[in-house]
């Protein structure tokens, strides 16, 4: 039986070319009929993963259409929840700086005591002095960065794609020196005596740390006393840079939401940002949720219900992603090792043959920040690298309340240094213990090394009688997860003849 409303539709447009009863037994034929393939046509019914799909001649019945059409809007939003968390991670780190009072270029963040665990930011670490801001070209126009000696760091746009090195990586080459970012579309005069970047964003993570090897204090004052970053056009006078210490600092969340908000803060960075700063695809699918630069994003209660569904799906799966990749180029060793990387085949640019790797892409920016190929390094003694172990040997969930060993064997092939950082699985953020730095590395004073040269690290509520030193502190009820970090990565690290342990339980 069609429904009434279904039947008068087709009537009304004239569609209804044939008085027969589709389905039946016999077709009546015509002066033109073929044979038409069974596999070009829609029966009157349809069993499909999400439910019974009705027609009358291939005309969807209203309970059909009404099914189709939630099914492709939460398939589609679930989509552009994976394809849009790089920009929403990189929006929820200058958010996050907003709310603290820093919405100016030369208002720069500084962990100058070291990060630790107060600051909610993806996978930080406490073995550099990390220091970060803003651009904002489309109100400042052309903006210097005057980078002092000896930095690693990177430029990012604002959907977290690779813009240039800064540093040691950069053209700079570690000898310091001054950067020019011109704003998209920018056609004016450029000054000579300056490496010029041009981002296709107005807004641009200008990311940089500074090494610790002849102390904290040192490291900080050196940035302080001399990183300026300035609008051009204020180069005669350039403003003092004013430093906001992050360090011990509660209050700063940079953590990307997992609820509805997560597409406010989505369109948030659609509206500040020029239109062609993102591809048609990405676009067409997010005007396809009603989320268009230039006009409200205001979704009815239907739409509003399948994005809220549609966010949980899509965090759901970066866990999975996460824990278990289904991508074996994340596998550094192979599939008996739980030890992964963020970049899967060392590829920044998340790209396979010119097919774009969306989990991957997914896995990085779900869980860290930075984008450049100096964080995933092939030449040795440059840059960084990392190893990610989300499970214990065996694929065994991490567990807060048991206690775990890490082995690193003699001659951690580094040529700066190593260290190992444990994270809380739900922020991703460095876990907050009663230790400050959850955090072992090799500038510890009482980190131990065994007779052999080795290193062993545990992971337990209470450290194991003796082993302090080489003890992170995890809490029962809550899993974890470890970096461990290679600065100048030699070449047992890169061509694995050096492995690191699993992560055992210890009984």
């Amino acid at each position: 039986m069609i429904p009434t409303d279904v039947r008068n539709t087709i009537l009304g447009a004239g569609m209804l070319a044939l008085t027969c009863t589709v389905g039946s037994a016999e077709s009546p034929t015509y002066s033109m009929t073929t044979d038409i393939p069974t596999q070009i046509t829609t029966p009157d019914s349809v069993e499909t993963s999400i439910g019974t799909l009705n027609f009358f001649d291939g005309v969807p019945d209203n309970a059909t259409v009404s099914t189709v059409y939630d099914y492709v809007d939460r398939a589609r939003a679930v989509q552009a929840y994976i394809a849009t968390v790089p920009g929403v991670s990189q929006y929820a780190m200058r958010q996050g700086q907003r709310e603290i009072g820093a919405t100016k270029v030369n208002q720069i963040l500084i962990w100058d005591e070291l990060a630790d665990s107060k600051s909610l930011f993806l996978t930080g670490n406490s073995s550099t002095i990390y220091t970060w801001t803003y651009t904002d070209l489309a109100t400042d126009g052309p903006t210097v960065i005057e980078l002092p000696p000896g930095m690693l760091g990177a430029v990012d746009d604002m959907w977290f794609r690779y813009v240039t090195d800064l540093g040691i990586a950069g053209p700079d080459q570690g000898k310091g020196g001054k950067y020019l970012i011109l704003p998209p579309g920018y056609e004016g005069e450029v000054p000579d005596g300056y490496f010029v970047v041009q981002p296709a964003t107005s807004g641009n993570w200008i990311f940089m740390r500074a090494y610790i090897s002849e102390g904290v204090e040192k490291a900080a004052q050196g940035v302080k006393d001399n990183l300026r970053i300035y609008p051009l056009s204020m180069v005669d006078k350039p403003p003092e840079p004013e430093f906001f210490s992050m360090s011990g600092r509660a209050g700063y969340n940079a953590v990307p939401p997992n609820d509805y908000s997560y597409w406010e803060m989505l369109n948030q960075l659609v509206q500040e940002e020029p239109v062609g700063a993102k591809d048609p695809e990405t676009r067409g699918l997010l005007r396809s949720l009603g989320m268009v630069k230039g006009q409200p994003f205001e979704p009815d209660a239907r739409m509003k219900a399948i994005l809220t569904d549609a966010v949980a799906i899509g965090n759901a799966f970066a866990r999975a992603n996460t824990v278990f990749p289904q991508d074996s180029d994340h596998r550094i060793y192979g599939p008996d090792s739980e030890w992964i990387m963020a970049f899967a085949g060392k590829d920044t640019t998340f790209l396979d043959d010119g097919a774009r790797r969306f989990d991957s892409r997914l896995w990085m920016h779900y869980n860290a920040v930075v984008v450049t190929p100096a964080m995933a390094v092939t030449v040795p003694g440059k840059g960084s690298d990392y190893g990610i172990a989300g499970l214990a040997k065996g694929a065994e969930i991490l567990n807060g309340a048991k206690t775990y060993k890490l082995t690193l064997p003699p001659n951690v092939p580094v040529a700066d240094f190593w260290s190992v950082t444990v994270y809380d699985t739900q922020t991703r953020s460095m876990m907050q213990t009663d230790q400050r730095y959850p955090a072992v590395d090799s500038y510890g004073e009482n980190v131990k090394q065994n007779a052999d040269g080795s290193w062993d690290i545990y992971f337990a509520p209470e450290a194991p009688e003796g082993k302090e030193g080489n003890w992170i502190q995890t809490i029962p009820g809550k899993s974890w997860f470890i970096i461990l970090r290679m600065y100048g990565p030699l070449e047992p690290w890169l061509n694995k003849t050096w492995v690191p342990g699993e992560i055992e339980l210890v009984e």
